[in-house]
């Protein structure tokens, strides 16, 4: 069942011609889909070592552009950071099947956090902190949020949240979320410069191996913003004794806490109804989210 009303539908067929007449030494590598629960991509695996990533939604015109960006942050970021990220290899272009552009990265194997079975949380928590510490560490060179995406004031996420708490009352318990969101809207603004944020670190995009994190997946969100955007992993994957130990790791206050609380908030409302017939993984997540912060001590 389609997630989006404009999702376009991506065969292997059609994966198969685009490569072969785009990129001609990748033609005679085999094709096949990978088992994802995102929201945006489609994914192929293009042999043993490369990962196709096809938009859902490829109408959008500043697609082009958002790819580009993500492969040019990833270059940049890449060797700044502890732990690896996708590294890119190509942009495809629209062909006979599919109307846009196309991106190509390096395979990293592992599990989703989602998924796998993590050996020690606090160990997780750390591991984690410290690539959040040193994405955040990065020269910004002065950049500020660009009023897209997440990373600015949360009160402008006051009608998102408005309407996905009406649409979701028969869910989860609203009236005590929306309570919560107005603490976390009205919390002290964040008054420092902006960093480097992920934007985006769900159990989808943090992979493991061998019980630890080992990389971190998907720089399609990566900007600058406020950074209590990365302590969304807080409620939407650790456990209290984690999220405790991610806390500390990071050294958060108590203001910009609670702007991590509002981000997790709005990004799970947000994805809990609109997904609950198409993708049951993210709005079982999302449940998962809210029930961490409508619980949380």
């Amino acid at each position: 069942m389609p997630m989006h009303a404009d999702q376009v539908d991506i065969t292997v067929d059609v994966v198969s011609a685009l490569v072969a007449d785009q990129f001609p030494h990748w033609r005679d590598l085999p094709v096949r889909p990978v088992v994802s629960h995102g929201t945006v991509n489609a994914l192929f695996r293009l042999g043993d070592d490369v990962v196709l990533r096809f938009p859902l939604q490829p109408g959008d015109p500043e697609r082009h552009a958002d790819l580009v960006r993500e492969q040019e942050n990833a270059r940049r970021l890449a060797p700044l950071l502890p732990l690896p990220v996708p590294e890119p290899l190509a942009l495809g272009e629209s062909g006979p099947g599919y109307p846009g552009p196309w991106a190509a990265y390096r395979w990293i194997p592992g599990e989703t956090a989602g998924t796998a079975r993590v050996r020690d949380v606090v160990e997780f928590a750390d591991d984690l902190a410290g690539f959040v510490r040193a994405l955040h560490a990065t020269d910004a060179a002065g950049l500020r949020w660009n009023g897209r995406g997440r990373g600015g004031p949360l009160a402008g996420m006051d009608g998102h949240v408005a309407g996905w708490l009406s649409a979701g009352a028969h869910l989860t318990d609203t009236v005590a979320l929306a309570r919560i969101w107005a603490e976390c809207r009205d919390a002290p603004a964040h008054d420092g410069p902006d960093v480097w944020l992920h934007a985006d670190l769900m159990p989808g995009n943090l992979l493991v191996r061998d019980g630890r994190l080992a990389a971190v997946i998907d720089l399609g969100a990566v900007g600058v913003g406020d950074p209590a955007v990365d302590l969304m992993p807080a409620w939407n994957l650790l456990p209290a004794e984690g999220r405790d130990r991610y806390r500390r790791a990071l050294d958060v206050d108590d203001a910009t806490w609670a702007r991590g609380r509002g981000w997790a908030l709005a990004q799970a409302i947000g994805c809990l109804a609109y997904y609950v017939d198409t993708n049951p993984v993210m709005s079982a997540t999302a449940r998962h989210t809210l029930d961490a912060i409508l619980h949380e001590r």
